[in-house]
């Protein structure tokens, strides 16, 4: 319950789903906000963990939040050094 409230005081959509919830391609895609074929590169090369079912490729919810959080991480240092390099030019003023 805790992580649904911090989701939504993010501005976050937020959905009760177990952690441990597997999902499809798709499903990911849409919860990432981007395309299916995105997440499938992501999964090739290493970046989410993922396991077959059959032929179909799936997600754990969690490892999905993990891949999320470390983008919004990446985001946030490469804006904050995009913004320390517009003042140390000064044009952040």
């Amino acid at each position: 319950m805790v992580d649904i409230l911090n989701q939504i005081a993010q501005g976050n959509a937020a959905s009760p789903v177990p952690s441990h919830a597997e999902l499809t391609t798709q499903q990911a895609a849409d919860l990432l906000n981007v395309s299916r074929p995105f997440v499938v590169k992501q999964l090739e090369a290493g970046a989410i963990p993922f396991y077959k079912v059959g032929r179909h490729r799936r997600v754990r919810f969690s490892d999905l939040m993990a891949y999320r959080d470390q983008l919004d991480q990446r985001t946030a240092e490469a804006a904050d050094e995009l913004a320390a390099q517009a003042q140390a030019m000064g044009l952040g003023d």
